[in-house]
């Protein structure tokens, strides 16, 4: 197993919009006996009810979603470049037709708020705040919903404080 450490919210140091919109996150999340992860590149990270946050929106058609929707934590964890075919398949395949993460390769770091892995990076481990689908009267622009939500399949919006951190340490 690698090396990881925990850090502070506050002392991540890299670029959060490269992080989730161009490195993309696997979202993970346990329920029960099962564990599912997806690969999402729309979220941020910030501040909102006096806590550090994480938001993620995920298609209500997603494996993901119906496990998030009954659980209380979830998981982003990013991965370097030559993971890069592992976060294609998460994202392309359905946790419902076979266990993606056995298929993929990864190792699961046990006894963790939400699950986490040994290949990561970093991980970032939340605790659900808040959900909504998001609401086509919202949208000043009626072009996006119109491009992004042709089937009318609206994001639903997660919100989670971030409870800890785990990178991989730099020695």
């Amino acid at each position: 197993m690698k090396d990881i450490i925990e850090i502070s919210p506050y002392e991540y140091k890299g670029n959060i919009l490269e992080l989730i919109g161009k490195k993309w996150t696997l979202v993970s999340v346990k329920k029960d006996d099962v564990i599912n992860g997806m690969t999402a590149s729309w979220g941020g990270i910030g501040f909102l009810w006096n806590k550090p946050v994480a938001y993620i929106f995920i298609r209500p058609q997603r494996y993901t979603n119906t496990l998030l929707s009954s659980s209380t934590t979830f998981s982003l964890s990013f991965f370097c470049e030559e993971y890069r075919d592992m976060l294609r398949y998460m994202g392309r395949v359905s946790g419902k037709e076979e266990n993606k993460i056995k298929q993929s390769g990864l190792h699961l770091i046990e006894d963790t708020l939400a699950p986490m892995y040994e290949e990561a990076e970093m991980t970032i481990l939340c605790e659900k705040l808040y959900h909504q689908p998001l609401d086509p009267k919202g949208f000043e622009n009626d072009a996006l919903n119109d491009q992004y939500y042709p089937s009318c399949d609206h994001h639903i919006l997660y919100i989670g404080e971030i409870k800890k951190i785990y990178q991989q340490n730099a020695k």
